[in-house]
């Protein structure tokens, strides 16, 4: 693999050419080593940059995280709060690698700090009180970090053929008798384990639950 050239590496090439790696091999398969390889130096020129690997998570992390569009003004605060949860799902749907760094170091990094002050701004400005607004944040965020997560393996088992032919056996071995309702709601359940109207669907059950507590 060429090197890279002399005076040119710098943080955002490492950053980049980390993500890069992770959405090819996943985070489990990332090292610092890998890196170092794909870019044509030692192990040794990242340091200069990063101290260790889950600093460099991080800073990936931040990058993607940083592609989010601001909250936007002049529309309601549900709105606000559906425009911010569906952005956050697309960007982990274009860049998969983002939930397992957003679940394994959730409170690391200034860009995730922003997105949070964003959806907390709105609550509070929507009248509602410290806690109830922290604990809504932290509802939304995990049922958008849970649901897309779910989501993204779902879409990769579809595209196993293997993986899929076990799961479909695996239903269809289900006795009607033990499991008459699974059973019987199995086409409906294979309908709803992604895509927008259903992502959407568990959005409007929680900003139905959220509007009932909306201050007077």
């Amino acid at each position: 693999m060429a090197r890279t050239p002399r005076n040119t590496l710098s943080a955002d090439l490492i950053v980049r050419t980390a993500l890069d790696l992770m959405e090819a091999k996943g985070t489990d398969g990332f090292s610092l080593r890998g890196v170092a390889a794909a870019l044509g130096v030692g192990p040794m020129a990242l340091y200069t940059y990063f101290r260790n690997k889950d600093e460099l998570y991080d800073a990936v992390r931040d990058h993607l995280m940083g592609l989010l569009p601001a909250v936007p003004d002049g529309v309601p605060w549900p709105d606000q709060v559906r425009a911010v949860c569906r952005a956050l799902r697309l960007l982990m749907l274009q860049h998969p690698c983002l939930v397992q760094l957003l679940a394994s170091r959730p409170l690391s990094g200034h860009e995730t700090a922003r997105v949070a002050e964003g959806l907390l701004g709105v609550l509070r400005a929507a009248g509602f009180d410290a806690e109830t607004a922290a604990r809504t944040h932290t509802t939304l965020f995990t049922y958008v970090l849970g649901a897309t997560s779910w989501e993204i393996q779902m879409a990769a088992e579809r595209r196993d053929p293997e993986a899929w032919r076990r799961l479909r056996a695996t239903i269809e071995s289900l006795s009607a008798r033990e499991f008459p309702t699974v059973v019987e709601l199995a086409p409906e359940l294979a309908r709803t384990t992604g895509g927008d109207a259903q992502f959407d669907y568990g959005l409007e059950l929680l900003l139905a639950g959220l509007q009932v507590r909306t201050p007077a």
